[in-house]
């Protein structure tokens, strides 16, 4: 008999514009089983596409997402904060949700979807998450090829300025997976504007979406984002804890040190309370709620995610992503030296650079794998770890390389070039 699953999110009535569900740091003990009754489905016909609605019946459930611990409270609309948050802000973090660029691109977006409704017989469905929005997702069922990987449903998460019909999805695809876009609330067929909440709510009802009406298991689902969509993937892998991996191509860990690049300093102030109060992508925090597999993408030539300037690597955010992720799951191996040698790690931008430092500290892989295997098998999966305690300074480096190099894949490109296929690779585990 099929495990039932319950949504992660849940709405109360929103009033005026002001989000009504308050966010609460979630509690580190608790996960989420995804029992629930199944969705109901409603047909439209005013397309050709084969659209539904499909919303969720679910019990009444608070939304967990991080904010420095505090919970998202609503503030008074009259806040600097709050107007800043609701007019520049959120079309400055979302311009796809602008109508004059969704004008501009509409051509290209209804090319688009043709194709991947007459070429990859892709099927167009319309979510309607618990807070109202409608949530356009299109998916692509390889489940009858001969391929193994199309057992496995990719659900993608596009960036700021992405849309499901001419994004990320065509990696996956091009791989042979089945694969699940959909769009941000606000962007092309999709309802709504993109706040954090409304970004949860819409990631919940996809993922509802793929168990119970596409058939697919947690445990076949893998979670790929690019850039900003790296906070719904890391919401989704916080919530639904059995999710199989998550890949994040050109993403962050915080958005707070990029809002400040692109503003004055003389609004430092203003501006850092905006993001923690309205706009808190908290994606490391999320990401190190989750136990599975995960892979980084780092683009070496990225202008978008890095502070001060496309050549300067150590400036990407994707490394203190990778930083935090590894300092929550071995804290001992990640001590001063271990995180020494990462950052040294971190500068090469080549594949060359790479290879020199790692064989400059002689990391010895089959040792590696045998001490995690060795710790795994009699303490269990969960992290953090405690492995690394009794080793020496120069064994800690040699594994904290390994476990680097594990996690974060270069990619030598810039922030929107596409990911080529051979670069869409499942993470490692042991």
């Amino acid at each position: 008999m099929r495990e039932k699953h319950q949504s992660a999110a849940s709405c109360t009535s929103p009033t005026g514009d002001v989000p009504a569900t308050q966010v609460h740091a979630l509690d580190r003990n608790r996960t989420r089983d995804l029992s629930v009754r199944r969705p109901t489905l409603y047909p439209l016909s005013q397309t050709g596409f084969g659209i539904y609605f499909i919303k969720s019946r679910k019990r009444p459930m608070k939304l967990f997402v991080f904010g420095l611990g505090q919970a998202w409270a609503p503030l008074t609309p009259c806040s600097h904060s709050y107007l800043v948050a609701h007019t520049l802000g959120r079309r400055m973090l979302y311009p796809g949700s602008v109508y004059l660029l969704q004008k501009a691109l509409m051509p290209v977006l209804l090319q688009g979807q043709a194709r991947l409704v007459e070429e990859c017989d892709g099927r167009r469905a319309k979510l309607l998450a618990c807070d109202g929005n409608e949530i356009d997702t299109m998916f692509v069922d390889r489940r009858g090829t001969a391929e193994p990987q199309g057992q496995k449903l990719v659900i993608c998460c596009e960036g700021n300025a992405g849309f499901y019909e001419v994004g990320c999805v065509s990696t996956p695809l091009e791989a042979g997976y089945s694969v699940l876009g959909w769009n941000h609330p606000g962007f092309a067929g999709s309802t709504g504007v993109p706040f954090p909440q409304n970004e949860a709510n819409a990631m919940d009802v996809v993922v509802q979406f793929a168990v119970h009406r596409l058939g697919f298991q947690p445990q076949d689902i893998i979670l790929y984002a690019w850039s900003i969509g790296g906070f719904t993937a890391t919401w989704a892998a916080m919530s639904y804890p059995d999710i199989s991996a998550v890949i994040l191509d050109a993403s962050f860990d915080d958005l707070v040190p990029l809002a400040l690049k692109v503003m004055p300093d003389s609004c430092r102030g203003l501006v850092t309370r905006t993001v923690r109060q309205h706009l808190n992508l908290n994606n490391a925090e999320q990401l190190c709620r989750y136990q599975g597999p995960v892979l980084l993408i780092r683009r070496t030539k990225d202008e978008i995610i890095t502070t001060t300037a496309p050549e300067d690597i150590m400036s990407n955010r994707g490394n203190d992503l990778l930083l935090k992720l590894l300092q929550h799951r071995y804290p001992h191996v990640m001590a001063e030296e271990g995180l020494q040698v990462v950052r040294q790690w971190l500068e090469a931008s080549s594949q060359l650079e790479e290879a020199s430092i790692y064989s400059r500290w002689e990391v010895e892989e089959d040792w590696c794998l045998s001490v995690l295997r060795s710790y795994q098998a009699e303490h269990g999966p969960d992290f953090p770890w405690s492995v690394g305690e009794d080793m020496s300074a120069r064994e800690r480096q040699q594994l904290a390389l390994f476990l680097a190099q594990k996690h974060l894949h270069n990619f030598e490109a810039t922030h929107c070039t596409p990911l080529p296929v051979q670069h869409f690779q499942m993470p490692w585990h042991l």
